[in-house]
């Protein structure tokens, strides 16, 4: 029997994702006019059945479905953000399909319980910020975390501007005052990561132990360069303490306009020119963001009610950050932040904080101090081998905070799953010893 279409794949984001199949690899070409903020896109996906089916859901969100074609394709139905297609016969587990879907029209950001995301307008440009449930607004997908493909996409624009995306570039093309970019993907990634930004850009190589550019509006150029002098020294840094950089290069993003958060991709950041700037709110930001490569990209959660897993170690590399430029010690940070949640009373524990809750704050910093006190039982060392083993085991796929526990009694430190029964499953703020 197929899977129903009022199904989704993750409880944090209702109306998103089919656990059916997966997608193994996307195909995207885009053509995009920004003076109307109009995009045509043709995709071609690559669907691997997961349960026997005869039907399944794409989503796709504000856009018009001219067609859909494919070996298996029969009829379809688009509502609600929910591309329905029925199988002309069923797929067996592990068979594999290709469907097309082409589409158009004026792309929108997707309204989620969590907040808007996707495809944005900027004052001269496009961001696609989608996490966690924007993938919609410009492709069709199986939108969910646990669905991690690779990508080829194209991306067409008038010719002054660049177009910058996930993966290598392999291709670029002018012809007709338009400029056809073409990026390749090959590490899997989840569909929140895939991104594209659009903008009148200088691209400027930056020196490092991985490839490393950056996309900088021109006047910007000398802000950028004196807020990311230490870019490519957080590269080194954090490869050192969590093994190597998982991607084949690392991009930044600056907008023109100014963005109330950075942002994560696959393989880039992308920054609002409001934190070109030495304070410790900004490089803190930036090491956050580049931290994210590893945790979240490389190694991804199953499902969002382990967002700890993701935003927990983030925060935590902003705390060895500071230790590493000789700024307060991350014990020092850990006891600034655990002395301003003591007065505070959780309704949710960090193992499941809640749609509204999910990236509030307190997530951040509880799942930090989850990580500092797990340090400190069982000595740098360890700590820092625990990291790497689960990064190098792990990358390219998904996790839970169980597997993580699981990891480390593996490696004989049986007292983390003590600590992260605390810290994690329980409402009560711990002590912090």
């Amino acid at each position: 029997m197929s899977v129903a279409t009022g199904v989704t794949a993750d409880p944090y984001l209702p109306g998103h994702g089919d656990p059916s199949y997966t997608v193994r690899h996307y195909d995207l070409d885009l053509d995009y006019a920004l003076e109307s903020n109009s995009l045509k896109g043709r995709a071609q996906l690559t669907i691997e059945a997961l349960q026997p089916i005869r039907q399944l859901t794409l989503d796709l969100h504000a856009l018009n479905v001219v067609k859909v074609t494919g070996p298996a394709v029969g009829r379809h139905n688009h509502r609600a953000g929910r591309l329905n297609i029925q199988l002309r016969q069923e797929l067996s587990p592990g068979e594999l399909t290709t469907i097309t879907v082409a589409y158009r029209g004026v792309p929108r950001t997707v309204p989620d319980k969590i907040g808007d995301a996707g495809w944005e307008e900027l004052t001269d440009g496009v961001i696609v910020a989608s996490q966690p449930g924007g993938a919609p607004s410009w492709f069709p997908c199986n939108d969910r975390p646990d669905a991690k493909s690779t990508y080829r996409l194209t991306v067409t624009v008038a010719n002054d501007y660049l177009v910058v995306a996930g993966g290598e570039r392999t291709g670029m093309r002018r012809r007709a005052g338009r400029t056809t970019w073409t990026y390749e993907q090959r590490s899997p990634m989840a569909t929140y990561l895939a991104t594209v930004q659009i903008g009148r850009y200088d691209e400027i190589p930056l020196p490092g132990p991985v490839p490393l550019t950056a996309a900088v509006p021109p006047a910007r150029r000398t802000a950028f360069e004196v807020a990311f002098a230490d870019q490519a020294a957080m590269v080194d840094f954090f490869s050192r303490c969590f093994g190597p950089y998982p991607f084949d290069s690392y991009r930044v993003v600056i907008t023109d306009d100014a963005l109330e958060i950075p942002l994560e991709a696959g393989g880039l950041s992308i920054f609002g020119s409001n934190l070109l700037s030495r304070s410790w709110d900004a490089q803190r930001l930036i090491a956050h963001e580049l931290a994210h490569q590893w945790f979240g990209n490389a190694v991804t959660l199953r499902q969002l009610h382990d967002i700890w897993l993701h935003e927990g170690f983030a925060c935590y590399s902003e705390w060895l950050w500071s230790e590493e430029i000789g700024g307060p010690t991350a014990d020092a940070r850990a006891r600034e932040h655990w002395s301003r949640l003591i007065g505070r009373r959780f309704t949710r524990t960090l193992a499941d904080p809640g749609i509204a809750q999910v990236f509030d704050d307190w997530v951040y910093k509880r799942g930090a101090l989850t990580l500092h006190a797990i340090r400190r039982a069982i000595g740098d060392g360890p700590f820092f081998e625990l990291l790497q083993t689960w990064v190098a085991r792990n990358r390219g796929g998904n996790v839970t905070t169980a597997e993580f526990v699981a990891l480390a009694a593996e490696l004989g430190h049986l007292q983390v799953e003590a600590i992260v029964d605390t810290w994690v499953y329980e409402r009560a703020l711990p002590a912090l010893a």
